[in-house]
């Protein structure tokens, strides 16, 4: 029986300790799906393939596929953490 939480998370980035290598083109690996959770402000998702933009807020996380090309830009004040699981999550 598969958990229903995550196997890791990443710690909470706020504007300024957003690692560079999540606001640049990177992926999932095989078998890995990414939540991304708004816990303070807005953070702009953007999808490579397909191409796609989405506003992320605290009500509205963000979905990332396995191995599906992706970064990420704060829009001003930000705070966000992401869940990785090996499901399909339930958001």
């Amino acid at each position: 029986m598969k958990t229903v939480q995550p196997y890791r998370s990443t710690p909470v980035f706020d504007q300024d300790t957003l690692p560079a290598a999540l606001r640049a083109r990177h992926d999932t690996k095989a078998g890995v799906w990414g939540v991304i959770r708004v816990i303070e402000g807005q953070l702009e998702l953007t999808y490579l393939d397909p191409p796609s933009t989405t506003i992320l807020t605290p009500d509205k996380p963000g979905l990332v596929q396995p191995q599906q090309p992706h970064f990420v830009t704060p829009i001003g004040a930000v705070k966000m953490q992401v869940d990785f699981y090996d499901h399909p999550p339930a958001r």
